[in-house]
C-alpha cells in the first residue's frame, strides 16, 4: 500500500469516527436462504468487493480501469464510501455489491462520482439527505432476484434509519450490442424513458460528455437493462440525457429514487410499512 492509499484510509476512518449517526452502518443480518447481506467492516472485505467489480467491469464488460491494485476496481471514492456486500453463505464468496456515499462523506471527498459525469447544480437542495449509489454488480452465476432484493432491502433500511430520503446514481447501458460498439441502444432507451420516466424539470441535470443521441438511431425496439427496469419499478426517474463513459464503455443515465416514491408493495416488502 502506498502513502497516498494509507492517508486516504486514515482520512476515511477518521471521518467515520467523527461522523454523526446518519453515517453509521448496521449490524450484518441474514437476507435470504443461501445468501447473507452485510456492510463491510474491514479493508479485506472492501477488497473482496473491488475484486468482484473488476471481474465484472473489466473482465466481462471490457472496461479500461486505472487502478492502483491489479485485479481490483479501485478509485478515489472507495475510501469514503460504505460498501454493501452479499455473500454466498456456503462459500463465503462476495457475489453482489453496492457502494454508498453519504452526504457527510460526499462533503469530505468534495463531490459525488455522479458530479464527475453530470452537472448536478439543480440537485443542490436535495444533497443534505441524498446518498449516491454506485458500482453495483452481481456475480454472473448469481444474477437472480434474491441478490438484488437483498441489496435493495438493506439500502432501504439504511436510508430510513438514518433519515435519508433520496438516492442518485449513474445507471449504465453497455455500448456493445450484437458484437458492435454503438450508442444506438442507449439512444433508443433514452428516447423511451424520456417519454415515460423523466423527472420534473427542476431536477434535470446535464452530462459533461454527452452521448451524441441526435446522431444515433434511437428507434430500436430494445428494453432497458434489468437493473434499470428494477429501478423504474421502484419509482425511479431519469434526470436527463445520458453521458458517455469511454473508460467503462457505457452510456450512463442519471437516475433518482426517493423513498416517498416507493410503490406500496415495495414499501411493505422492504420497510414493513
Amino acid at each position: 500500500m502506498n502513502t497516498t492509499q494509507e492517508s486516504l484510509i486514515q482520512v476515511r476512518d477518521s471521518a467515520v469516527a467523527q461522523a454523526p449517526a446518519a453515517t453509521l452502518i448496521e449490524v450484518p443480518k441474514a437476507a435470504a436462504q443461501g445468501i447473507s447481506v452485510s456492510w463491510a467492516q474491514h479493508q479485506d472485505e472492501v477488497r473482496a468487493a473491488q475484486r468482484l467489480r473488476y471481474d465484472v467491469f473489466a473482465g466481462e464488460m471490457g472496461a479500461r480501469l486505472s487502478t492502483p491494485i491489479p485485479g481490483h476496481d479501485v478509485d478515489l471514492f472507495d475510501n469514503y464510501c460504505e460498501h454493501l456486500l452479499v455473500r454466498d453463505v456456503a462459500s463465503g464468496q462476495v457475489i453482489g455489491t453496492y457502494r454508498v456515499l453519504t452526504p457527510v462523506q460526499a462533503k469530505r471527498v468534495g463531490s459525488t462520482y455522479s458530479d464527475t459525469e453530470f452537472d448536478l447544480t439543480r440537485l443542490r437542495s436535495l444533497r443534505e439527505r441524498m446518498v449516491e449509489l454506485g458500482r453495483s454488480c452481481v456475480h454472473p452465476e448469481h444474477r437472480h432476484g434474491g441478490v438484488i432484493m437483498a441489496l435493495w432491502g438493506a439500502l432501504a433500511e439504511f436510508m430510513t434509519r438514518n433519515q435519508l430520503d433520496t438516492m442518485i446514481g449513474c445507471a449504465s447501458i453497455p455500448m456493445l450490442h450484437n458484437g458492435v460498439v454503438s450508442g444506438d441502444v442507449a439512444a433508443s432507451i433514452w428516447r423511451q424513458l424520456q417519454a415515460t420516466h423523466l423527472a420534473p424539470i427542476e431536477y434535470h441535470v446535464r452530462p459533461r460528455l454527452p452521448l451524441p443521441v441526435e446522431r444515433l438511431d434511437s428507434g430500436l425496439a430494445v428494453e432497458p437493462p434489468a437493473l434499470i427496469k428494477g429501478y423504474l419499478r421502484l419509482g425511479a426517474k431519469v434526470l436527463g440525457a445520458p453521458a458517455w463513459d469511454p473508460d467503462f464503455n457505457t452510456a450512463d443515465l442519471p437516475m433518482l429514487m426517493r423513498i416517498a416514491d416507493l410503490p406500496g408493495r415495495y414499501r411493505k416488502h422492504f420497510l414493513g410499512a
